[in-house]
Parts: C-alpha cells; structure tokens; sequence
C-alpha cells in the first residue's frame, strides 16, 4: 500500500508540474504580446514644427495627444507624427504605443518652442547718449569683451541660506556664475535663469554686484536692457548701500533703479522704489507703464537722478517718480551705493513659475553708465 500511494503521488506531482508548467508557458506568450520598448526620437524643424517619429516592440497602432487633451489627436501604424505652433511656449504631447490585446505604453514628451521672429537684437529700442549737459562720466561697462570684468563684479553663490533662505523673499532659484556671460555678437551682458537642479533649487540664475569694487553716491546711472518674461520671473536693476555689512538691510538703504514681476498684463510695467529704516522698515516707489508693447519687446533705457534731496526715476529719459531724501530718516541715501543685477524665480510679489512659464529667460544689459557732476 506504500508503495501504490507513493506511485500515485508522484503520478499527481508529475501531472502537476507539467499544468505548471504549460500554464507559465502561455502566461509568458501572452505577455510577449505586450508592446513594450518605446523610443521616441523628437526633431524640431524650422523652429515651429514638431516630428516625433515612435517605435515599440508588440505595436500595432500609436495615438498622439496634444497637452492633456483626453482623446488623441491623431492615430496611426507608422508612429510618425508632426505638428506646428504658433507661438513660443513649453508643450507636451502624450504617445502611446498599442499592442493587439489591448494593452498599450505611455510616454509623455516635453519641448519648448522659441520662435526667431520674436528675438529681440541690440540695435532695437531706446538708447542714451554717452555726454549730459553738467555732468562727467565717471564710470561704465560696455560689457565688451570675453569675460565680465572681475575688476567690477562680483558674484552671489547659493540660495541664501542658512541666514537667508529664499533671499529674504521666499525665492526658488540658486545663483551661480556660470549663469551670466558676455555676448561677443552683441556686446551686452547675458544673465540665464534656467530650469534645473542644482544643490536643492529646481532653478539656477545669476545675482552679480559691484560691491567691494565700485560704490557711488549721487549722480545720473543710465542702465540700458532688455527683460525676460515669463509668470515667476523677476529680473532687476537695483543698489545697496555700503554700509550693509555693519548695520544690515534695511538699515543700509536700497535703492531699486527697475524691477519686472513677470506674467500676463505686467510685463509693460517697472517699478522704481526706496527701501530704508524708520523704527522699522520702510518702503515707497512708483510705477511706470508702457503705452504699448512690453520691456522684452526691445530694449529701454533705465534712469535714476540722484542728488542730496531727492531721487527721480526715469524710463527712456521719461521721469515718471520722484521722491523727496532730505527727511532726517532717510539718512540711508546720502552715503555710497554699490549696484547689483539679477533675475530671481518666484518669490512673494511675483509668485511662482507655471506651465506657461519658457525657460530658459535672459535678461540681456546692453551698458550701465554712472555720471555725476562736474564741478
């Protein structure tokens, strides 16, 4: 009887196994049939058109589908598609690879569109002249060259931590040198904030500054430039006082030549402001507003006058704020000043980038000029 009952055991194990076996069989021909593999190459021709040619194992059919749009935009075997756009932007086109039982592979693409039409050259735009009536020019960069002149700039690194993270502002990008250069076609200095990670922000972008080596108190400063654009990006044109080490911000005053916020309806509009100390601090400034276009369809030419009672601003040789220093508190604006530039990502005044927002962005500074007057 033992041995009957191991026979039929091993009978019931060998029927067992080969079930098994024929069951994993067809599990791994079905799965065969999967489609599996994508690649997607992607070409852009003639800087508006989009090709993007697909390929997968198993695959009977691709579809393509525009953004998030829930029905696909276009089917067919081949998985060559191709579509153009209008205007610059980020963009996305969803591919999916269909196998014959059903299944399909998905991969999302993302480009951006930058049309040639819209870049703006040096030449366009508004520029000042090199002499004043009353006045000596005392300092300039033509930003000639092939590197920016150390004997002038400095650069910000980082985020601003540990002491102040965000820049005091809640900002998203890390400054770095390499994000600012000279243009050798154009003479004008070029600083990219782009998207991409680095240390623990998702973007990078230059803040530069004369601190340590040219400081200056009153006078005419002309700064001509072209602004990015974009939901989040804030580029300026700015100065801080010397003393910021020993008394600290904004104890040190600032003095904000032009600031940007991008994002629709606001980039035609800069912004000139006085930042200071009176038991707390305090802030006043004005606006300025193109009557068409914006400050990234060509270039403009930002101004302060500065002498010992008050601080004008200018667009284009246009005043359009002044501001009144001689007031007791406002001791902060009668000492040296140094200048910075920069283009920051996010913040609490301009908000955050989004979907709409192109990186990279340049701002671009054709020249800074600092007069002061003769005596």
């Amino acid at each position: 009887m033992t041995h009957k009952n191991s026979r039929l055991t091993l009978i019931f194990l060998m029927f067992a196994l080969a079930v098994l076996n024929l069951s994993c069989s067809e599990e791994a021909e079905e799965n065969n049939t999967d489609p599996r593999n994508l690649q997607i190459e992607l070409t852009i021709v003639e800087e508006t058109t989009v090709v993007l040619q697909a390929i997968a194992l198993n695959t009977v059919e691709y579809s393509f589908r525009l953004g998030n749009q829930a029905d696909p935009h276009e089917v067919n075997a081949t998985g060559t598609f191709e579509h153009s756009y209008d205007e610059s932007g980020n963009y996305q086109i969803e591919v999916r690879a269909h196998g014959a039982n059903g299944r399909f592979l998905r991969e999302d693409v993302y480009f951006t569109i930058v049309i040639s039409d819209e870049i703006v050259t040096v030449d366009m735009g508004y520029s000042s002249p090199l002499e004043y009536e009353g006045y000596n020019l005392v300092w300039q960069d033509e930003f000639e060259g092939s590197a920016i002149n150390p004997d002038n700039w400095v650069f910000e690194t980082g985020n601003g931590c540990p002491n102040l993270c965000g820049w005091g502002n809640n900002e998203w990008q890390y400054y770095r040198q390499e994000n600012a250069w000279i243009d050798q076609d154009e003479n004008v200095l070029t600083i990219e904030a782009r998207r991409e990670n680095v240390g623990d922000s998702q973007y990078t972008s230059t803040r530069m500054k004369t601190q340590g080596k040219k400081s200056f108190k009153y006078g005419r400063i002309d700064i001509r430039a072209l602004l990015p654009k974009g939901q989040g990006i804030w580029p300026a044109l700015w100065m801080l006082g010397d003393d910021i080490t020993s008394v600290g911000w904004p104890k040190c005053g600032e003095i904000d030549i032009m600031e940007m916020i991008g994002g629709s309806d606001r980039e035609n509009t800069t912004h000139g402001t006085l930042h200071w100390d009176n038991n707390g601090h305090n802030y006043t400034g004005g606006s300025y507003t193109l009557s068409s276009g914006t400050f990234g369809s060509e270039y403009h030419v930002f101004t302060i006058l500065w002498d010992e009672n008050s601080i004008q601003w200018l667009v284009n040789d246009v005043p359009f704020h002044e501001i009144d220093i001689t007031p007791s508190h406002m001791t902060e604006f009668h000492q040296e000043f140094f200048l910075l530039f920069n283009v920051a990502v996010g913040g609490n005044w301009p908000g955050y980038p989004d979907q709409t927002t192109v990186f990279p962005q340049q701002m671009k500074v054709d020249y800074v000029r600092v007069f002061q007057p003769a005596e």
